[in-house]
This record gives C-alpha cells, sequence and structure tokens, in this order.
C-alpha cells in the first residue's frame, strides 16, 4: 500500500463544523509522494496517447475501441487500484484511486465508462464478495478482460433506490434466485460482462446479486441517444425469470442498501475528482483561445473580463483539489487503522468509509456545479465558436451537465450532508446540539470580542470561523423551530447543507493554503493566498444568503429582527480586493497556459 502524509489519527466525519483542524491533519496534493506522482503522470500519459486520438470513435460507439482501452488501462494498474494483491490488484489508497480518476478525465465519455468499470462496478465484490466471488471475478476486473457494471436505477424510482420495483424469488430446487424487473440508464451496458444488479427477494428483502451477462433471461436494451457523455454506454438492462445461481448473492439477504449506499459514497469522491480533472481541461482550453482571439486589435486575454473568469476558474479548480485530496486523505488514516488480519476486516473498512458520507456528498455536489461553472465559462470566452462542435468547448458543455444527476442528484445530497448531520447529533456521535446552544447563548448574550487568531492567515482562519457560526446559527434556529419535522422542510435542509458546502470547501482552501506559507512562505504561496481569498468571499456572500432564507422562515416579527441583527454581525468583514487578486492570479494562469500554482 502506498504510504501518503496523512493525519496521524482517525477524523470524525462531519467533525469539521465544530473543531479547528491543524495544517498537519490535512492532505493536499503537496503531500502526494512519488508514487502518487508517478501514477499521475502514468494516467496522464494513458489518456494523451491512448484516449484522446480516439475520441472520434469512442463518440460514435465504437465500443471495441473502449474495451481495447479498458485492457490497455488494466495492463497498466488503473482499474485494479483498489483491488487487493490477492486478486490481480495493487490494492492502493483511496489517494491513488483520486489521482487516476482526476487525470484520466480529459474525455468524459471515456472516464465514464472507466469510472463504471473500476469502481461501482468492481468495488462491491471487493467489499462485500465472498473468497469464491472474488476468486472468480476480480482478476480479469482488474485486468479489464472482465468489464463491471453496476444497475440500481429503475425507471419508476430514480434517487429512491430502496422503493426498487426488480423482484427475485428462490427457485424450488434452491439452486437459483429468479430476478424479473427492468433496470434503467445502466453505464457501460451495451458492453458489461457482469452487473451488480439490485431486487427484492420475495419482493421484500433488498439485496444484491452478481448477474453474468450470459445467464438465461437477461437481455439488453437499445443505446440511450444522450445529451452527453455519448462516448459512453448507456442501456436499460431486463431480467426475464433470469436465472442466477445462489452463489452470485452478494453480501447479505436484505442489507443491499449497505451495498449501495457504501459504495455510492466512493463514487461520489471519485466524481468530484474528475470534475476537478475536466475542470483543468477546460479552463487550458479557454486560455489557449483567449490568447489568439483578438477583438478591437488585441487579443481577449488582455481583457478584464475575459481574466476574471480565467481567474475564477483557477480559483475554482484550487479549491476542488483542496477538498477532494483532504477527504480521501482523512479516508486513508481511517482505513490506516483498519487490521487488514482480523475477522471483522471488511466490516471495520465499511464504517471507515461510510464516515465520510457527508464530506463525500459534499465533494460531489460541489465539483459537479464547479465544473457546470467552469465549461459554461469556456463556451463564453470561446463566444460563439463554443456553440460549434468542432471547437472543445461545445462537447465539454454537453457532457458536465450529467454529473449533477449521477451518483445521486445534487438535491438528494443536500438532504443526505443535513440529514446525516443531524443523525449523528441526535445519537450523540457529533456534538452538534451542544455547539448550537453554546452559540445561541453566546450571541444572544450580545457582541462578544471576536475569535483571538493569530498567525498565518488568520484573516482568513477567522471568516472561515465566521461562516461556522453562521451555519450553527442557521441550523440552530431551524431545529429550535422544526424539531424533528426538519426532515419534511426541504429548502431549509438544502440551505443549511449549501452552508455546510461553503464552510467545507473555505476551511480545505485555507488550510492548504497555510499549509504552503509554513512549508515554503508567504511568497511562494502567493498564488494560493490569492485563489483563497477570492474564494472566501464568494463562499461568504453564499452562506450569508442561505442563512438569511432560514431565518425568514423561521421566525417573524421582532424575533426576525433580532435574528437578522445577530446574522448581520456573524457575517460582518472587511473585504479583499478580488478585482486585484483575480488580476494577479489570470496573469499567472495566462503566461503558462494552464492552471499553475507557482
Amino acid at each position: 500500500m502506498a504510504t501518503t502524509a496523512m493525519p496521524k489519527s482517525k477524523i470524525a466525519g462531519g467533525s469539521f463544523l465544530l473543531e479547528e483542524r491543524q495544517t498537519s491533519e490535512v492532505f493536499t496534493p503537496e503531500d502526494f509522494t512519488e508514487q502518487h506522482t508517478l501514477i499521475g503522470q502514468t494516467t496522464e500519459e494513458f489518456a494523451i496517447n491512448e484516449i484522446l486520438p480516439n475520441v472520434e470513435r469512442i463518440e460514435h460507439k465504437e465500443f471495441q475501441v473502449t474495451r481495447d482501452l479498458l485492457k490497455k488501462a488494466g495492463e497498466l494498474g488503473l482499474s485494479g487500484v483498489e483491488i487487493p494483491e490477492a486478486y490481480g490488484g495493487l490494492e492502493m489508497d483511496k489517494v491513488t484511486a483520486a489521482v487516476i480518476a482526476d487525470h484520466i478525465a480529459k474525455y468524459a465519455g471515456f472516464a465514464t465508462t472507466w469510472g463504471g468499470h473500476s469502481g461501482i462496478g468492481t468495488l462491491p465484490i471487493v467489499y462485500f464478495g465472498t473468497e469464491e466471488q472474488k476468486k472468480k471475478y476480480l482478476p480479469k476486473l482488474a485486468s479489464g478482460e472482465t468489464v463491471g457494471a453496476y444497475a440500481l436505477s429503475e425507471a419508476t424510482s430514480g434517487s429512491d433506490a430502496m422503493n426498487c420495483r426488480a423482484r427475485a424469488k428462490l427457485s424450488e430446487d434452491g439452486k437459483h434466485y429468479i430476478l424479473n424487473g427492468e433496470k434503467m440508464w445502466i453505464t457501460n451496458a451495451g458492453f458489461a460482462d457482469l452487473f451488480t444488479v439490485f431486487a427484492k427477494i420475495d419482493g421484500e428483502k433488498f439485496s444484491a446479486f452478481l448477474v453474468e451477462r450470459g445467464y438465461p433471461g437477461f437481455s439488453v436494451g437499445a443505446e440511450e441517444h444522450k445529451m452527453g457523455i455519448r462516448g459512453s454506454s448507456t442501456c436499460p438492462i431486463i431480467l426475464n425469470d433470469c436465472k442466477v445461481p445462489v452463489e452470485n448473492l452478494l453480501g447479505e439477504i436484505g442489507k443491499g442498501h449497505v451495498i449501495a449506499f457504501n459504495i455510492l459514497n466512493i463514487g461520489r469522491f471519485k466524481l468530484g475528482a474528475m470534475c476537478v480533472g475536466g475542470a483543468r481541461v477546460s479552463l487550458e482550453n479557454a486560455i489557449g483561445y483567449a490568447k489568439q482571439r483578438k477583438a478591437f486589435q488585441k487579443v481577449i486575454a488582455d481583457f478584464g473580463l475575459i481574466r476574471e473568469k480565467i481567474a475564477n476558474m483557477a480559483a475554482l479548480i484550487y479549491v476542488g483539489e483542496s477538498l477532494v485530496y483532504r477527504t480521501v486523505g482523512m479516508m486513508d488514516a481511517a482505513l490506516s487503522e483498519v487490521d487488514k488480519s482480523s475477522a471483522d476486516a471488511l466490516k471495520e473498512t465499511r464504517k471507515a468509509i461510510e464516515e465520510y458520507a457527508v464530506e463525500c456528498s459534499i465533494i460531489k455536489v460541489w465539483g459537479s456545479e464547479m465544473i457546470d461553472y467552469v465549461v459554461d465559462e469556456t463556451m463564453q470566452v470561446y463566444a460563439g465558436y463554443g456553440f460549434v462542435e468542432e471547437y472543445p468547448a461545445e462537447r465539454a458543455y454537453r457532457d458536465a451537465r450529467i454529473n449533477r444527476i449521477f451518483e445521486g442528484t445534487n438535491e438528494i445530497n443536500r438532504l443526505i450532508i443535513t440529514g446525516f448531520l443531524l443523525k449523528r447529533a441526535m445519537s450523540g456521535q457529533l456534538a452538534l446540539m451542544p455547539a448550537i446552544k453554546k452559540l445561541m447563548d453566546e450571541v444572544l448574550s450580545g457582541p462578544s470580542g471576536g475569535d483571538d487568531i493569530e498567525g498565518a492567515l488568520a484573516e482568513e482562519r477567522k471568516l472561515v470561523a465566521q461562516a461556522k457560526k453562521l451555519g450553527l446559527f442557521a441550523a440552530g434556529a431551524a431545529t429550535q423551530k422544526y424539531m424533528q419535522a426538519i426532515q419534511d422542510q426541504q429548502e431549509v435542509m438544502g440551505a443549511i447543507a449549501d452552508m455546510t458546502i461553503e464552510t467545507y470547501a473555505m476551511e480545505s482552501a485555507v488550510l492548504r493554503a497555510q499549509k504552503l506559507v509554513e512549508a515554503k512562505g508567504e511568497q511562494q504561496a502567493a498564488l494560493a493566498i490569492a485563489m483563497t481569498r477570492v474564494y472566501l468571499t464568494q463562499a461568504m456572500e453564499k452562506i450569508e444568503a442561505a442563512a438569511k432564507r432560514v431565518i425568514a422562515a423561521v421566525a417573524e416579527g421582532d424575533m426576525l429582527r433580532t435574528q437578522l441583527a445577530i446574522l448581520r454581525r456573524l457575517a460582518k468583514y472587511e473585504p479583499f480586493n478580488t478585482i486585484a487578486l483575480r488580476q494577479q492570479i489570470a496573469q499567472r494562469a495566462i503566461e503558462v497556459g494552464k492552471y499553475s500554482l507557482t
């Protein structure tokens, strides 16, 4: 397993809202080992030399090309990174998995295929398979000889996975499960060999099955004609008295949700990493075009409003990297504490992954909305040419849109973020309620002296502290009003999630910049500081707006006026000169032609 500069001890999921982290407790891209860097370079070279030359053929659904590329990825170890060595994999850490996802995302059509195969198509067996299932399937999945897929969604259930209509019944001789139903929007379905299929045994017990393409009663419907990611295969699968051997039941009967939700957590952080990688490519294209396109006798890269776009995109990529690698660093630290020789090793591994469900959902929501912004602004830089298929902005714009739907819609993930935090608070796993009560007592007693924060990036760290207080204040007001019924107030839950997302992003950016200052000094960390300040400014605006929505929903009259006064006090800060900061960021990005921190 790769060794990384991980936190020394496990950090509780969601605790970022209540505790101040030290730079030694966070993993950043600057902490990559030589092994991480090398596999990143290998993936980058594979993407440039093997994937990109075949884009047009893949877009036209020449799936033999895709299968050949999956085999080449397998030969390089890119598909078996999370598979144990005993079954033909590399058994490396989650940071390595994120690095590969990040660099393979130069073309979304293939990245989707690879993710569907090596992630959600393979990991259910890694974490839930029997010894026999692992020996039978994992070596061929690692090599790319067998292609995997994950079949959870249905036309009538969508995000409500537990409401699936697919049924399984044990045959009279007890040798097979007979599956009936239909699954929709299955990535890789057109050519995959092995499917993790979810169905309810006897219409009640939600369970998972490993279904081979050649099983009797299994068939695949027609390819969907999609707006984006056209290079990936998306089809329905039809189960018509499909005979699945009883030994292909995956995990425990009635525990399919445990498999589904844990695998989706991993899928979410990888999706976030892919969004960061895709955004880098989009920014590079935007800069390249802006440097050669002329208007009014000069290149448009010299125009202030174009430079503003470039700077915003670069700052978002910086924050995205900070979010993704901080989270997978925590996950790896928790996984490193699992005794792999113990009988409960797999159970403890799943618990370590589930611990960061909130952070994984944050990465998914934030990353998918970030890349939507980046591809939109890239198209704006290209202007009329951006709308033409001949130029790269058009496909990136179409391809990015699915990310807000994949791996649970962003609406569902927002509810997961707030719901999971409140569930942990109610069970005493997270001291959220005492923190809310303490803050409420503090703000209602009048203005305080403020946070006593000194040292590098003191003002930025104060803003993070303010953001946490704003989130706790709004959450406190909402829980006082609705109590347990807050689960029914989706708009309020969504607003609290927005504050939580922005707070985690802010803190991740600040901690990374702070870590760079400690390692290299302020001058060497100047770009990171500039990007952090640009992001903090817009994040605070979003947090204040979300807090106002919550307060206006839960209070009225004098109480509303009192709480708005408290909110204004908590949100007060001296603004940074973001125009100058963006000029600084854009200048460097334009000089080097891409996203850069140096």
